[in-house]
């Protein structure tokens, strides 16, 4: 196909400039509307206006402008039915051979935090996705472009085919319009069916759900070989996401990488001193924040040595030399930073397969979380609070002191992301014992004391985080027994008082969150 007249219309003016000069030198005639022919006709490209073009002026502040047979026709005739190409002949309609269209700023504006009903609105797009909609169905006849990153790759096929472009190329572009819309009037449903009530009051869930996800890679399976998996990315990306992510070195990421990768990631990135988090089968195995990324790492694997074996290593500082080489002494799956020194990414060269992944080091979160059901889905905000010294309220006689406070709040933070029930003991920014995934509390207590031993690490002293409250004493005793001097809990159970009771009775500081951080 022969691109001999284009229509332009575009939102994001990104590259559209040099895009229209480039289509003037391959000779083609340019259609184009409001703010974007005023700026092509600045830039000294020569254009057409649509109002001039149909003979029908824009109207009802710009409501109306490309909504005319000559314009759609000329979009929709099928160039291989000799009756399309007569009727256009007949009303002298010339075709549409290219249509360059983004649409109004829709998701951007109701983003803001003062955006009215009525805004929303009036930065609903019709013309627009009524012209990409008849292109893209239109394909074999015509080519339409959505997104500025198209352009250089469109120009390359004009010309290296004379002013054509390949059915396959125009194929590609068709679904990327079709994607384009439908996520379009996606964003629009799920903000209308959220509005509620006279003042337009946005509820947090819509009554309609649209998601819209890009594909980044299939992978080679899923959690298990005979499952099928791929990943995706949301293209709304959260700063700082694992989406984000760019692998230096290694094989190829796994569907179970992924996973672990993204808990190893989300934990580290909360410590604002030097952190590191090892990662096995979702859960830290070890955690500790130090002077630097090599300190942190060495009391992170100190913790649970085993179960490191094997694991996800993230730091929220530069990887060094020194930390880098540390970490190579052990069998690792993925290591994550925020950047890496040349002479660190030489070290870790040496292992080929160990997969890389550099992640930029920003505060974000997903808008919802979600984990499907039969037949159904889950979706929930995500669990971003951290609680803060001044929120936590001494319920036992003995007080905590300033250094075991520093360290009931790590083993808090660390405790958020450990599967339930979790229980964490913690001494001087270390993770000492990790207790996860039990169907009782005393379980993981018991479990996490068992680990500390097997890595012979004390406990005497240290301090203890449960995710949840104690609904007996029995978990308490246990961690006491085990040598915690401070817990570190939501409360909120009818048992609290027997639970601070028990406390007292061991002479052990107590401390609540009122938050509660199940992780299933």
């Amino acid at each position: 196909m022969s691109i001999k007249q284009a229509l332009i219309s575009v939102s994001d003016k990104s590259g559209i400039v040099e895009f229209a000069q480039e289509l003037r030198k391959l000779e083609v005639t340019i259609l184009s509307t409001g703010g974007t022919a005023r700026l092509l006709r600045d830039a000294g490209v020569a254009v057409t206006e649509v109002g001039s073009y149909t003979g029908f002026p824009e109207m009802l502040d710009g409501r109306v402008k490309t909504l005319h047979p000559k314009i759609h026709a000329g979009i929709l005739a099928r160039r291989d039915l000799p009756e399309h190409v007569s009727a256009l002949q007949k009303a002298e309609i010339p075709a549409i051979d290219l249509v360059v269209v983004n649409l109004y700023p829709f998701s951007h504006t109701v983003a803001q935090p003062d955006c009215s009903l009525e805004e929303a609105i009036e930065n609903i797009d019709i013309g627009g996705p009524t012209m990409v909609r008849a292109a893209a169905k239109n394909y074999q006849s015509v080519a339409v472009v959505t997104d500025p990153a198209d352009y250089p790759a469109l120009l390359d096929e004009m010309k290296t085919a004379g002013g054509e472009v390949t059915p396959e190329f125009q194929f590609r572009l068709a679904c990327k319009a079709f994607s384009h819309t439908a996520a379009y009037d996606g964003a629009i449903s799920n903000y209308l069916t959220s509005i509620e009530g006279e003042n337009a009051q946005r509820r947090t869930f819509p009554e309609r759900l649209n998601l819209n996800f890009s594909l980044v890679q299939p992978l080679r399976y899923g959690e298990n070989p005979h499952q099928q998996a791929a990943f995706y990315r949301d293209p709304q990306l959260v700063p700082g996401s694992l989406a984000s992510y760019r692998q230096l070195q290694g094989k190829e990421l796994s569907y179970n990488n992924i996973a672990d990768a993204d808990a190893a990631w989300e934990c580290v990135k909360t410590f604002d001193s030097p952190a590191c988090v090892i990662i096995k089968h979702a859960n830290p195995c070890g955690v500790a924040i130090s002077d630097s990324p090599l300190a942190a790492y060495k009391l992170a694997f100190a913790t649970d040595p085993t179960s490191a074996f094997g694991g996800i290593i993230a730091f929220n500082r530069t990887l060094d030399a020194p930390a880098a080489e540390a970490v190579m002494s052990q069998f690792v799956e993925v290591i994550i930073a925020p950047q890496m020194t040349d002479e660190a990414r030489q070290m870790l060269a040496r292992k080929a397969n160990v997969r890389v992944l550099t992640v930029p080091l920003e505060a974000g979160n997903n808008a919802y979380d979600f984990k499907r059901v039969g037949g159904g889905l889950l979706v929930q905000t995500p669990d971003s609070l951290n609680v803060t010294s001044d929120q936590l309220k001494v319920v036992t006689q003995v007080q905590p002191t300033a250094q075991q406070l520093q360290d009931l709040l790590f083993a808090w933070r660390v405790a958020k992301f450990v599967k339930s029930n979790a229980i964490v003991f913690c001494a001087n920014g270390q993770t000492l014992g990790v207790g996860a995934g039990q169907m009782s509390r005393v379980d993981s207590a018991r479990i996490a004391s068992i680990k500390a031993g097997n890595a012979n690490l004390t406990l005497a002293g240290s301090v203890v985080a449960s995710d949840a409250f104690f609904p007996f004493r029995d978990g308490l005793d246990v961690v006491v027994q085990a040598g915690a001097v401070a817990v570190i809990q939501p409360g909120g159970s009818v048992r609290d008082e027997e639970v601070i009771a028990a406390a007292d009775e061991q002479g052990v500081a107590m401390v609540f969150t009122g938050v509660r951080h199940f992780r299933h």
